[in-house]
């Protein structure tokens, strides 16, 4: 008897498309985090203390948001392709500005003009994803983008580490607006128009558009879950670095080793954790990925001098708990969105990931303080801070997931002629 041959699960389009994103979502995940190890470097060679720092991370994060409502409106009114690379260009200029600040007041008015543009390019490419993959499957395609995360870490914070050692802090900046040019010139020629929502566009008022889809009340519980969430990564990244270094005991060149031996195991988790929430359940998945970063952040924040490999043992585990919630959660957020609402809701969402994340990032630097000697107190407090919110985020996810399980599997779907095109 002769057995069938297995069905491709992807086209040799769509793994383009899985791997452009993925790369994209690298340099723009690079541009914000390689600001918290280079944290070490800059608040003495900038003169900044921690709360100036702290307002240098939510600037990015408060411009962002900011931009992904103003483009709201106009999202499902462009060919996706377009608005992506507009966008991106935006953020490649603003990359190439905080390559060349001379100051601390610089790299702000940078930060800020770098957010108006990066901030609205994940909701683009997450609005992609639901035009091209079926439900289904978006738990692998996230799991493959959020290995961007991982990546950044593995490859771009060491990297940028060593840059910023060698040739200055300006230097990771340059890395990655160069790599940028390379990439944008490859979407530019290769990607393929995504405009299929243009055709049941009803609604020509771009303001029209923004409010109607804020009041939705489906959509307003996944964006307070979008707040919660973004609350931890903000909070406790922007000083982890410093916090290595001074609290922990950790060195300039141990940073590096951190990093990127938790990047490779998040990479290695990454398809896993996303192939698993497609099988187990998106909801399920992001209760055990809960559970997991409550546990790790309550161990490490109230950690001491550490030998480097227990670090890395309990880094490598907040990180995988982090991913699990981060691929199930992004997921499911995008069965929410009707057709036509899909590049405003994912705008509108993306804009309350940063405006949460730049509260959250600006309150903890108040609540952590530097001493004298470098070391950061009150780490253990934002901790709990986190917390309370993953705790929160269990119970409202479960309402969103209620939601999406109620609606007819054919609302989940990809865009018809948009998946064809991408079959073929």
């Amino acid at each position: 008897m002769t057995q069938q041959p297995k069905e491709q699960l992807f086209s040799k389009y769509q793994i383009f498309i899985i791997a452009i994103l993925a790369i994209l979502q690298f340099t723009i995940i690079l541009d914000f985090m390689v600001l918290s190890p280079l944290g070490a470097i800059l608040m003495p060679k900038l003169g900044m203390k921690t709360d100036q720092f702290g307002l240098v991370v939510s600037a990015y994060a408060f411009s962002a948001g900011a931009s992904g409502l103003l483009a709201a409106g106009f999202a499902d009114k462009f060919d996706r392709k377009r608005l992506l690379m507009f966008f991106y260009t935006g953020f490649i200029m603003g990359t190439v500005l905080c390559a060349v600040a001379p100051n601390y007041q610089f790299l702000l008015i940078a930060r800020i003009v770098t957010g108006l543009f990066g901030g609205v390019i994940g909701s683009i490419s997450f609005a992609i994803i639901t035009d091209l993959f079926k439900m289904e499957v978006r738990g692998r395609v996230m799991g493959f983008v959020q290995m961007a995360f991982a990546a950044s870490q593995i490859l771009g914070i060491p990297i940028g580490l060593v840059l910023a050692n060698h040739f200055g802090w300006h230097a990771p900046f340059w890395m990655i607006a160069g790599f940028g040019v390379l990439l944008g010139f490859v979407i530019l020629m290769y990607m393929r128009p995504v405009s299929d929502h243009l055709s049941i566009q009803n609604d020509n008022n771009a303001f029209r558009h923004l409010t109607t889809t804020i009041s939705k009340p489906e959509y307003i519980r996944a964006f307070i879950g979008t707040t919660l969430l973004a609350t931890g990564g903000f909070m406790l990244m922007p000083f982890g670095s410093a916090f290595g270094i001074h609290n922990i005991g950790l060195t300039m060149k141990q940073l590096p080793v951190l990093y990127g031996v938790t990047g490779i195991f998040s990479i290695i988790f990454g398809p896993l954790i996303g192939k698993l929430s497609d099988k187990i359940g998106k909801y399920k998945m992001f209760v055990i990925g809960s559970i997991i970063s409550i546990i790790m952040v309550a161990i490490y924040t109230k950690l001491g001098v550490t030998p480097l490999w227990i670090v890395i043992a309990l880094n490598v585990l907040l990180f995988v708990g982090i991913s699990s919630r981060m691929i199930s959660a992004s997921a499911l957020m995008t069965a929410i969105p009707k057709l036509q609402d899909r590049g405003a809701f994912m705008s509108i969402n993306a804009a309350v990931q940063q405006i949460a994340g730049g509260i959250a990032a600006y309150i903890a630097g108040k609540i952590v303080v530097e001493t004298s000697t470098g070391k950061i107190e009150h780490y253990d407090t934002l901790g709990y801070v986190v917390m309370v919110s993953m705790l929160v985020a269990i119970v409202l996810l479960y309402f969103i997931n209620a939601y999406v399980m109620k609606q007819p599997k054919v609302n989940l779907s990809a865009t018809p002629s948009s998946e064809a095109l991408a079959e073929a």
